[in-house]
């Protein structure tokens, strides 16, 4: 398929989604490319609320591309239930292998975002909002994306659009034309900064970022660990490598996950210890000085996706 044709086809599967009655919007990569924000992707992340889990399955696993049938990607992926996304794990799936494969990764919780994603979608979409939050991970490519997702929210009259700002030279720019709404720069404080003129805001901004990317590293390194029993119980189970239907698949992965898949890893090891760790290592590393933490947001109502 050519990204036309994926596009064409991820957005047909939500339409068909939506007219079951899953609860489901798509976000990440593929929003970006529906708000004109990048050209072209190859995979599709899907927001999907745990109790339509039962009903994504069954249509997956009647969905097929170019007469490939869809399967679990790998000995890695977590299997569709809420137990496990509540969490904060994700599921991933395929469509054929290799380069060629089509890929769908589901989302039961949008990560970092306080509110829940249902309230804020556009048509097939997750709202710029949620994916801006979704997209503070440790990858360089995805900062560029926020701010102009941020941009583009302060513009159309949404002043959540000031929290995704973290490109100095923008965030001037933008302050010469529109003041933010004050509980918003309680919020954040490096954003004060920048309204004051204050020669620190540049700083105070890098160590934001600074923030967002060390916590996304340390909990990829939670789940990471909370997954190796897992991928074992998988590979043993020999489940990749055999020829069974998506539903009886799923079986056999639940009870994999049953037996060594730690449902809430994140929560387990402490938001608080989470945040505290992030922080003492950018200070260790030189990243942070004990001035910039001065002017770091309170990031833990990010972690409310968590709960139940």
């Amino acid at each position: 398929m050519n990204p036309e044709e994926l596009h064409d086809f991820y957005e047909g599967l939500v339409r068909r989604l939506r007219r079951e009655g899953v609860v489901c919007a798509i976000t990440s990569g593929l929003a970006c490319v529906h708000y004109q924000l990048a050209e072209s992707t190859k995979d599709c992340d899907l927001l999907c609320h745990s109790q339509s889990f039962h009903q994504l399955l069954k249509i997956l696993s009647e969905t097929t591309v170019q007469e490939q049938p869809c399967r679990y990607r790998g000995n890695l992926s977590p299997p569709l239930e809420a137990r496990w996304h509540i969490g904060g794990w994700t599921s991933h799936f395929q469509w054929g292998e290799g380069a060629e494969a089509v890929t769908l990764d589901v989302f039961g919780r949008a990560l970092r975002s306080p509110i829940p994603w249902e309230s804020d979608l556009y048509g097939l979409y997750a709202g710029k909002h949620i994916v801006a939050q979704m997209k503070r991970t440790n990858r360089d490519k995805d900062w560029p994306v926020i701010t102009a997702l941020g941009l583009k929210l302060v513009r159309a009259g949404d002043p959540r659009g000031w929290f995704h700002l973290f490109d100095h030279a923008e965030l001037l720019a933008l302050l010469a034309e529109i003041q933010p709404p004050q509980e918003i720069v309680a919020i954040r404080p490096a954003l004060g900064l920048a309204i004051q003129g204050d020669p620190r805001a540049a700083g105070a901004i890098r160590a934001e970022r600074s923030l967002w990317e060390e916590l996304d590293r340390l909990r990829i390194s939670i789940y990471e660990r909370a997954l190796r029993p897992y991928v074992v119980a998988v590979r043993k189970s020999g489940v990749v490598h055999a020829s069974l239907r998506l539903p009886e698949e799923h079986g056999v992965r639940l009870n994999c996950a049953e037996e060594a898949l730690d449902e809430r890893p994140l929560e387990r090891y402490g938001i608080e210890r989470h945040m505290q760790t992030a922080t003492q290592t950018l200070l260790n590393g030189g990243i942070l000085s004990s001035e910039s933490v001065r002017w770091l947001p309170d990031v833990r109502q990010c972690f409310n996706y968590l709960q139940p």
